[in-house]
């Protein structure tokens, strides 16, 4: 004659008065009741595990939580670390930080990296990551609101034009900038063009507003480009926007700058100076007070631009300045007297 009883957690259970459980403990406390009734009619633990379909380790350590806590033993856990890592930065680099981003709002941990490195501090980009976030959490710090600037692209015709050669090649700082315009909106009916001028070897870029986008505004462009460029400027791509037609291609022949007109819808061509819109847009008219009047706005994209040149790490440029990687890389055609002084 063969007896047959419960397990005595289970009949622990029964003795304990009724205990409301979660639909999750009382799934568990059925594929007990099944792996145990399975064992009852011989069957091996680890047979009656792979019936059910369940890891028999996670059966055992089901059944010893139900026979030291209960029924809410079976319950789901927390699944938070017992150990948090705790942070190893001191405060005095958390405020540099935070200083830091304060100041451009719009650059992450890489370039911080590289600013912190100019002060003397010593710090991962992992763990400024881990600085900002915590800063975040503790509310320190708040990322600034978007300026409400409606920035878009003007479709103008594109004529034919002189296109760059295949064979025309690019080694040198001045051998191509390409140059474009921007629609910027910051008000309903208030309108203005920006100009960007980008080198596509050094990364140096030259901004400047004018209130509409006219031929005359883009050899007013030009003269300031030539001002503002501290190598020689020997050849310019534009699209064939009406503004870089007329007096400003009399201009450049005057000066005997070689002028390139990109084929038509192709604004990747131009993608250097582009990619400069978008940086321009997100770090200097999304983040500042920007003023509505011409002088105000230049004088604040002049400052812009020596930040953007001299101060903003570049990942292209492996971290440098255009100022740095001209110094280091091209210190035969970089009017270096210029670069010590901004």
């Amino acid at each position: 004659m063969r007896i047959i009883g419960l397990p005595g957690a289970f009949c622990q259970v029964a003795r304990r008065p009724p205990v409301e459980l979660t639909p999750r403990a009382q799934e568990r406390f059925r594929w007990l009741s099944c792996w145990q009734a399975l064992q009852e009619r011989a069957v091996s633990s680890q047979g009656a595990a792979e019936v059910l379909g369940l890891p028999r380790s996670t059966l055992y350590r089901w059944k010893r939580r139900l026979e030291q806590e209960g029924p809410q033993g079976l319950d789901d856990r927390s699944r938070k670390p017992r150990r948090r890592r705790q942070p190893t930065w001191s405060p005095e680099l958390s405020q540099a930080v935070l200083r830091l981003r304060e100041q451009y709002p719009r650059w992450g941990k890489d370039k911080l990296v590289v600013l912190l490195g100019r002060e003397g501090r010593q710090a991962s980009t992992s763990m400024v990551g881990r600085i900002l976030k915590r800063l975040k959490e503790r509310g320190v710090l708040r990322e600034p609101p978007r300026n409400a600037f409606s920035v878009g692209r003007r479709a103008p015709p594109r004529p034919y034009a002189v296109r760059k050669p295949k064979d025309y090649l690019v080694r040198q700082p001045g051998d191509l900038v390409e140059v474009d315009t921007l629609d910027v909106r910051p008000l309903p009916g208030v309108a203005f063009k920006h100009f960007t001028a980008r080198d596509v070897v050094s990364r140096w870029d030259v901004v400047e507003a004018h209130s509409q986008a006219t031929a005359h505004a883009a050899s007013h462009f030009l003269d300031t480009l030539q001002k503002r460029l501290p190598f020689p400027l020997r050849a310019i791509q534009v699209d064939g926007g009406s503004e870089f037609q007329a007096a400003f291609e009399q201009a450049c022949q005057q000066k005997n700058i070689r002028l390139f007109v990109l084929p038509p819808r192709s604004p990747e061509l131009n993608g250097s100076v582009e990619r400069a819109h978008r940086t321009h847009t997100e770090e200097f008219y999304e983040v500042e007070d920007v003023p509505l009047d011409m002088a105000g706005l230049n004088r604040a994209l002049e400052l812009w631009e020596h930040t953007y040149n001299t101060i903003r790490p570049h990942q292209a440029l492996d971290w440098r300045t255009p100022a740095e990687y001209l110094k280091e890389r091209h210190p035969e055609v970089a009017q270096l007297h210029q670069l010590s002084h901004m």
